[in-house]
């Protein structure tokens, strides 16, 4: 590795890391993690999808997931459904009470990611747009 590689791996893995820490702190007021929310926001965004799909969504084991939905059905924020046809398998969807904590740590999220994100301008904020997908194409390549 080049020292310009090396010196974008680590400021990539510093800002991942700094951006983590801010979200971790950030949920943590709606009694989140960073998995609970995720959770949240992909059955939000596919309604019935499967503890499968979940952990292929978190990139985790399904057995991570599936602890992750049991405290959130726990709490009353999730609901499994047998699948109409395969009755091995359980859809996801949220309660009502977990669509209303979703809305309101996504709203706080968003905020706050524009406090956060607001020094970088329209050109710079455009070319490292460009520059993350082609690398996260070039990521995903590796998994």
């Amino acid at each position: 590795m080049n020292d310009d590689q090396e010196r974008l791996y680590n400021l990539l893995k510093e800002a991942f890391l700094l951006l983590d820490f801010g979200d971790r702190q950030l949920f943590a007021r709606y009694d989140l993690t960073i998995s609970r929310y995720y959770a949240l926001y992909h059955i939000d965004e596919e309604p019935g999808l499967s503890i499968s799909q979940l952990s292929d969504s978190m990139f985790c084991d399904k057995s991570n997931a599936t602890r992750v939905v049991k405290g959130l059905e726990k709490d009353g924020l999730v609901k499994r459904e047998p699948h109409e046809t395969d009755g091995r398998t359980l859809r996801l969807f949220l309660t009502t009470n977990g669509q209303e904590l979703l809305k309101a740590a996504a709203t706080a999220h968003s905020e706050y990611n524009q406090v956060r994100l607001d020094r970088i301008n329209e050109v710079l904020r455009r070319n490292l747009i460009d520059g993350l997908d082609i690398l996260n194409e070039r990521l995903r390549e590796f998994l």
